[in-house]
């Protein structure tokens, strides 16, 4: 049986892992002679990449801008073999109270975000593509802290940059009616895969058919998934007790179909969106230059059909 260690896409488990968690717990890893041990990052050693640089884990989930800045900054040779979302997750967040009703209405008020600099080229990019001043936003800086929107209301901030609309503007008290939430891709953001998942070109060139194996499982794992939700959130309680039921089902049902693209594909890597995103960071500063960015990734490992 061969052991393999995969870091997962967040500080805690959450429904866009259900693939791999349906795949162990039926036991479809094992019949292919893989030993999966699903993981969570320490954010003291490192994100996700930092893990797989050093070799402590084969798989991993993480955002595509970070890949290309490793790649790009460091040549740190490591390479996503699967797309996991076909979409951005991430949402502008505020409340009825606060009186903004478009991105431009952030112009002099408080946005709670971790200013990394592709998420100070994101907000900005948001507010002047809906006419506003980017210099005029105040920046809160949030750090890895996810505000809610009971957070806004409570006056801590006017609105926030980051929160998944899958996953944290889910959380708080706060009825539905008095929230407002903008996912990014639907203010003009430009197309980008949330998360891919990946691997070392190490690993890749030594032991292809683990990576083949893994890959299969997965997409099966994801299909399953996204058709028996009832199943999934059965699983999902018993990885994540700490949040309520309504919450995570509810995540689960906006999460799966960003998992396949407009083919019904699971995994396959859109050169439409990275080509122009790596472009996009590059230009925005987020990135030292988006050369290459054709071979951060390859589609060849997927059992899939064009």
């Amino acid at each position: 049986m061969q052991h393999i260690r995969v870091m997962l896409d967040y500080f805690h488990p959450w429904p866009n892992s259900s693939g791999m968690y349906l795949s162990r717990a039926q036991g479809w890893y094992a019949d292919a002679g893989l030993d999966v041990e699903l993981v969570v990052q320490d954010p003291g050693r490192g994100d996700t990449l930092e893990y797989l640089a050093r070799g402590e884990v084969d798989f991993g989930l993480f955002p595509p801008n970070r890949l290309l800045a490793r790649r790009a900054e460091r040549g740190e040779p490591l390479i996503a073999v699967a797309a996991v979302n076909h979409r951005a997750l991430e949402a502008i967040q505020t409340t009825t109270s606060t009186g903004i009703t478009r991105p431009r209405d952030l112009v002099g008020r408080r946005v709670a975000y971790n200013p990394t600099p592709r998420g100070r080229a994101m907000v900005r990019h948001l507010v002047a593509a809906d006419g506003g001043e980017p210099d005029a936003v105040i920046t809160v800086d949030a750090g890895a802290r996810e505000l809610t929107v009971d957070d806004i209301e409570a006056g801590e901030t006017d609105a926030t940059f980051g929160n998944y609309w899958s996953w944290d503007a889910l959380r708080g008290d706060l009825p539905e009616e008095r929230r407002v939430t903008w996912p990014v891709d639907e203010i003009g953001a430009p197309r980008y895969h949330s998360y891919l998942l990946g691997t070392s070109e190490r690993l890749l060139a030594a032991r292809s058919s683990v990576v083949r194996d893994f890959l299969a499982v997965t997409a099966r794992g994801y299909t399953t998934a996204a058709r028996d939700q009832v199943r999934t959130l059965g699983l999902l309680e018993g990885v994540i007790p700490y949040f309520p039921r309504p919450l995570i089902a509810r995540s689960l049902a906006l999460i799966t179909p960003t998992w396949t693209d407009s083919h019904g594909r699971w995994g396959v890597i859109d050169e439409a969106r990275m080509g122009p995103y790596a472009h996009w960071l590059a230009e925005s500063g987020a990135i030292a230059h988006d050369r290459g960015w054709d071979r951060s990734f390859t589609n060849e490992l997927l059992d899939v059909t064009a």
